[in-house]
């Protein structure tokens, strides 16, 4: 397992949420379903994100790409809890249609080694072979929206356009990624059969 290092060339790209990316490395990402967040609860968190920005001119260092996660990221991931829009993840054959997207390619193209599918969103740690992290969303949002909208009934986009995504800094950061995954469900309040936790132990 490979984490994150100040040595490597690290890519920074931004679609509307800044990427750290490097190859052959380990991940915590998250996405969610299009409709998860009222838009005047996003527009109000990108009015104060911008205005952070604004304030901390880039290119930034790491502690403030930190306290940018720390501001932003648990706020989104605050609001993702309280379980707005649709939904369609409550559903078990939903879930399992994403199940079968984030297994294809495991242990050739990537390892996984955790995820969970919330109602409104999804959590996957993973480390990356001959994947880039982009190729790899693509490979599992593309293939798992167009099952998921057969079985629900539904057409038109399912996930955000963009994700959330951390670098693994090292042994501690991966314990704590993976405890809050395995959490997850008890902050959000939900039931047995309203989420998905891989591996189940």
């Amino acid at each position: 397992m490979k984490f994150f290092s100040n040595e490597a060339e690290i890519v920074k790209t931004r679609n509307r949420l800044p990427h750290w990316q490097q190859e052959v490395t380990t991940y915590f990402v998250t996405w969610r379903l299009k409709d998860s967040i009222p838009r005047e609860m996003l527009e109000k968190l990108y009015a104060e994100r911008a205005e952070w920005e604004t304030m901390h001119p880039k290119p930034w260092t790491e502690k403030e790409v930190e306290e940018y996660h720390i501001l932003f990221s648990a706020e989104t991931e605050r609001l993702l809890d309280i379980g707005y829009g649709e939904c369609v993840l409550r559903q078990p054959p939903c879930r399992e249609a994403l199940a079968k997207s984030l297994s294809l390619f495991d242990g050739v193209r990537f390892l996984m080694h955790s995820w969970i599918a919330m109602p409104n969103h999804v959590h996957v740690l993973a480390s990356l072979k001959d994947f880039s992290l982009p190729a790899a969303l693509k490979r599992w949002k593309g293939s798992s929206a167009i099952a998921i909208n057969r079985i629900a009934g539904r057409t038109g986009p399912l996930w955000q356009k963009d994700y959330f995504d951390r670098l693994i800094r090292g042994p501690e950061h991966l314990f704590n990624v993976t405890r809050y995954i395995r959490r997850n469900p008890v902050k959000a309040k939900l039931l047995d059969h309203e989420f998905t936790l891989w591996p189940k132990e």
